[in-house]
């Protein structure tokens, strides 16, 4: 492939003094445009040579069959969202690639084979448009729920085309609400007027890629503006508050000013609502507004969930009120709202717990927690809306998901679903240990052990990390992981490292912009912790990371070559001195800096994997692998990484999908084959 990459950096051609420029400095700046022929030529030679390596060795297939046995089974569980008395599922297998929207009653659901009725089929909606039609959720109107705002992605990027479906006619509704391709919002007002955030104009989105522009579109196709916000934010969101009835009780705006810092105004008021900039949204439930306090404010600490009183903001006499403070090991994942409570998905020593609030005579009750299995991580998967109900999900390293059918008024709890072991889970345990960073903090990390095993270094093991955007990584199942890796007696280690959301606020702005690297030093403490233990040793210790956790192994990768023998890097981002002009870059500004700030960017160019390959190293090889289409993180970031290690002679794989998004696994084929390639690499380079 050499000769491939050189003839087509020679071949670049620079229109602009600009682009001469940059193109000087980065000879491999032509493989940012996603659909040059040369760059496309590139990857498809890329792409047959990793294939041919990865896919041809004899256990792939085995890999690959185990993967979409996993991925298409029949005994998955139907994950479930209430909808108009009942609950809808979106369902793939091998027969519907492209997925089934489907429904049934809630008495239906909760037994072993629900009676479902399909509501919109994509693979026949995808065959008769000639489109890859990838589903990105409904939205439905209350309090009937029969309209809804389908949203349906081409490729399964995050940009989507927003339709109008009958549910009950099941058609889709002629001369109704339909607003072309674009990164959008839409919240429904009342049955003739939604709330929408979009590109209204051609080029009317931020330096993000988002919209700052929201109005209200009338079923006639009139529109209002009601809130103009500036090019230079991140985006701007629509938030319909809807009270009793589906009513409308007011209407309301994200401005994001940057991705972590916000205002929130009420339309038509003067001022926005009195909050510290960081801080989010989170429910709307008995006439209050419920806002999660991402830094100390007003006496209150970081962390802390408070409301305000609806009717006393638009008086202008409203007084936030604390609902619950979190404690300084304790972190909250999500919040949601059933008709009467409020619901907070809570860790607690990175360990779930479920807990529900009332607003009752003027004040917020004590939290009643949900009578749910201990030790688990738990998701807020649905909440109903006419009553009560939600339904949560329940899981461990070891232990398979289960789903629960939660009462939030009376705390009850009763298992609905489950899914069937994915794996034999006799064989391993889970521990949980405590590295010591560069400046002393101790680092949690769990691992999942064979029984069996040596303290001699001799365990093949991935090390997953994120550490970013107060994502939390709290222990879940993962059926392949178990079936493919552990099963053949690997073991697997989640590092919560700073930049996470283990903790709270704190935990994650403790390595935002220039005190990034603590959290490579975090990942670098932890792999030495193990090291030290015998638990496993650099030559059968691989890591693995998308997205920021693209960031994160290339680094690690770059800084600490020597403890490491493999490498996945998975949608990543990776030249971070170009991120902000790269697909939606510009909105991480906040969690990176600005690299056209020059003090910003000095401090970026000490870690930026790709400026920081340096001739003459011994790496490790890589495995790089991204999305053609990924409209959210950039492929040319994995591209130029890959494109430079084969300048410099070094050993690596690339693969790139040419469809599916960011999240890379919208069809359930293309993930099988995607977990089979990475599992062979990894067995190749930590088990052989």
């Amino acid at each position: 492939m050499r000769h491939l990459l050189l003839a087509f950096a020679a071949g670049l051609v620079a229109t602009t003094a600009c682009a001469q420029n940059q193109a000087q400095a980065d000879p491999f700046i032509g493989l940012e445009d996603i659909d040059a022929p040369k760059a496309l030529a590139w990857v498809e030679g890329q792409n047959a040579r990793t294939a041919d390596r990865l896919e041809k060795d004899p256990r792939y297939a085995a890999f690959h069959a185990q993967a979409r046995a996993i991925f298409t089974a029949q005994d998955r569980i139907p994950w479930p969202s209430f909808r108009a008395g009942g609950v809808d599922n979106f369902w793939q297998d091998a027969e519907h690639t492209h997925g089934i929207w489907r429904h049934a009653s809630l008495a239906s659901f909760k037994t072993t084979q629900p009676a479902w009725d399909v509501t919109l089929d994509l693979d026949a909606l995808s065959k008769a448009e000639g489109k890859n039609w990838i589903w990105k959720g409904a939205d439905c109107r209350k309090p009937t729920e029969t309209l809804c705002l389908v949203r349906l992605s081409n490729g399964g990027g995050d940009a989507v085309e927003v339709r109008e479906y009958d549910a009950a006619k099941k058609v889709f509704v002629a001369n109704g609400f339909r607003f072309a391709e674009g990164k959008q919002n839409l919240d429904w007002i009342d049955a003739d007027h939604v709330l929408a955030a979009r590109e209204w104009t051609p080029g009317e989105v931020t330096a993000s890629g988002y919209a700052y522009v929201v109005k209200v579109v009338g079923r006639d196709g009139a529109t209002r503006e009601v809130f103009r916000g500036l090019p230079t934010d991140v985006s701007a969101a629509p938030v319909v508050l809807h009270g009793e009835g589906a009513r409308p009780d007011a209407l309301m705006v994200r401005r994001g000013i940057t991705f972590f810092e916000s205002e929130y105004r009420l339309v038509g008021a003067a001022q926005p609502i009195a909050l510290p900039k960081k801080s989010e949204f989170e429910a709307y439930i008995s006439g209050q507004l419920v806002f999660a306090l991402k830094e100390a404010w007003n006496g209150f600490g970081a962390g802390a969930l408070v409301s305000y009183d609806l009717k006393a903001l638009q008086a202008g006499t409203a007084k936030p009120v604390l609902i619950f403070q979190p404690g300084p090991r304790q972190a909250i994942q999500q919040v949601d709202a059933t008709d009467s409570r409020l619901v907070v998905n809570l860790l607690d020593e990175v360990k779930g717990a479920v807990d529900a609030y009332a607003f009752t005579g003027g004040k917020w009750s004590a939290a009643r927690r949900l009578a749910l299995p201990k030790d688990a991580t738990f998701g807020l998967r649905s909440t109903a809306g006419s009553d009560d109900q939600l339904f949560v999900s329940a899981e461990g390293f070891l232990d398979p998901t289960s789903l629960w059918l939660a009462d939030a008024a009376g705390g009850q709890a009763a298992q609905v679903k489950a899914l069937p072991a994915q794996f034999d889970a006799s064989r391993h345990e889970v521990r949980q240990y405590w590295a010591t960073s560069s400046d002393g903090t101790k680092i949690p990390y769990f691992v999942v052990w064979p029984k069996a095993a040596k303290l001699d270094g001799s365990t093949p093991t991935i090390m997953y990390g994120y550490g970013g955007f107060e994502i939390a990584k709290p222990p879940i199942y993962l059926p392949e992981m178990g079936k493919i890796w552990l099963e053949r007696g690997g073991a697997y280690v989640i590092a919560n490292i700073r930049g996470g959301g283990e903790f709270g606020p704190a935990w994650h702005q403790a390595v935002l912009r220039d005190k990034r690297q603590l959290a490579f030093d975090d990942f670098a403490a932890v792999a030495k912790d193990m090291t030290a233990r015998g638990l496993t040793s650099p030559r059968r210790l691989g890591i693995y990371g998308r997205s920021n956790g693209g960031v994160l192994t290339t680094v690690s990768m770059t800084q600490h070559p020597e403890l490491w023998s493999a490498v996945v890097v998975e949608s990543p981002l990776i030249d971070m001195l170009r991120y902000h002009k790269l697909s939606a870059g510009a909105s991480w500004i906040g969690e990176y800096g600005d690299p056209d700030v020059p003090a910003d960017a000095a401090f970026i160019a000490k870690y930026s994997g790709y400026q920081n390959l340096k001739p003459g190293v011994t790496y490790p090889e890589a495995y790089i692998t991204t999305n053609t289409h990924d409209d959210r993180v950039h492929p040319g970031h994995a591209r130029k990484f890959a494109a430079r290690l084969e300048a410099m002679g070094v050993p690596y794989l690339y693969y790139e999908q040419t469809y599916g998004g960011h999240a890379n696994d919208a069809d359930p084929e293309l993930n099988a084959r995607r977990w089979a390639r990475h599992y062979v690499y990894l067995a190749q380079k930590l088990m052989d």
